[in-house]
């Protein structure tokens, strides 16, 4: 009961806030976004590319998805993923959701994983329009994401597996077991959540503001590497007071899964978020730079 009573408070508190947050984004969204015209109507996105880089060299493409109630600026800032494309030679692109407040639509209308979800059909279509545009290496195309964001690379490496090199997700908040989704060749992922998310919790209890149950997330991870016919008993990648990654393989395909023992509802090593609502940021562990290393060892084949 007195957890109930918690939740409920945080819950209040958190409902103003999001409205809030929701007006500032809306007056925000066009900010320095480009527009694409696309099968679903007119959207929204941000570019990086790194300054002098060769344009007759191909780079690989990084798309990098905000989560619910955030926007490609945020995502940006919090990520710096354009740091690192500076670093590393590639071109990031920050789309914009849809609705108010900004989201991500990843399931079809029967519930099911499908390449016509007319979000999925905008980033086909992006990722159609950035290659027309810049010299992109079409076997090393590139998806993560937060919270709605992160379940939207799952959809995505779901729906897009023939252009999908990999994927990667933080705080995902998965609305389907990864059963329900036909790829055509397993996606490569790598996925991190805190132990200590009360935004989409670990083991999918109810959280305090959308209050429905989530899956447990350890259980979706190993369901995810069953459906690629990895091993049932994972490689331990890392295992200290701050993290446990481990990983699940079959020799030709990986799945990486980090847990972040004091970690909220955040982005590790990132700009934090406000940690009243969103818990604590893990400075120890650069998932950005991380999923670059896993992205880089896994181009399409």
């Amino acid at each position: 009961m007195k957890n109930k009573w918690i939740d409920v408070f945080f819950m209040i508190l958190a409902v103003p806030f999001i409205f809030l947050a929701s007006l500032i984004i809306f007056f925000l969204k066009y900010r320095n976004a480009r527009e694409l015209k696309t099968g679903t109507g007119k959207r929204t996105y941000l570019i990086h590319v790194p300054a002098g880089y060769p344009s007759e060299k191909p780079m690989p493409l990084v798309i990098s998805i905000h989560g619910f109630v955030q926007w490609p600026d945020n995502q940006k800032d919090m990520t710096h993923w354009n740091d690192l494309a500076d670093e590393e030679g590639f071109i990031v692109v920050y789309p914009t959701g849809s609705g108010f407040p900004l989201r991500w639509r990843t399931l079809g209308r029967d519930g099911q994983v499908a390449s016509s979800i007319p979000d999925v059909v905008f980033i086909s279509d992006l990722i159609d329009h950035i290659r027309s545009t810049h010299n992109i290496d079409p076997k090393r195309i590139y998806v993560n994401g937060m919270s709605n964001g992160g379940a939207m690379s799952f959809v995505l490496a779901c729906a897009l597996s023939d252009r999908i090199a990999a994927f990667a997700s933080v705080a995902g908040d998965y609305q389907t077991m990864p059963d329900k989704c036909h790829f055509t060749r397993p996606v490569p992922a790598i996925i991190f959540h805190g132990v200590e998310d009360l935004l989409v919790p670990y083991h999918g209890r109810k959280n305090f503001v959308i209050y429905h149950s989530f899956f447990d997330v350890p259980g979706w991870v190993q369901r995810l590497a069953k459906v690629y016919g990895c091993t049932d008993s994972p490689e331990l990648v890392e295992d200290n007071e701050k993290v446990r990654a481990v990983k699940y393989g079959n020799g030709s395909v990986d799945v990486v899964f980090y847990s972040l023992e004091n970690g909220g509802h955040t982005w590790p090593g990132g700009k934090p978020l406000p940690g009243w609502i969103a818990g604590d940021t893990e400075p120890g562990v650069d998932a950005t730079r991380i999923m670059w290393e896993f992205f880089s060892q896994h181009p399409l084949t």
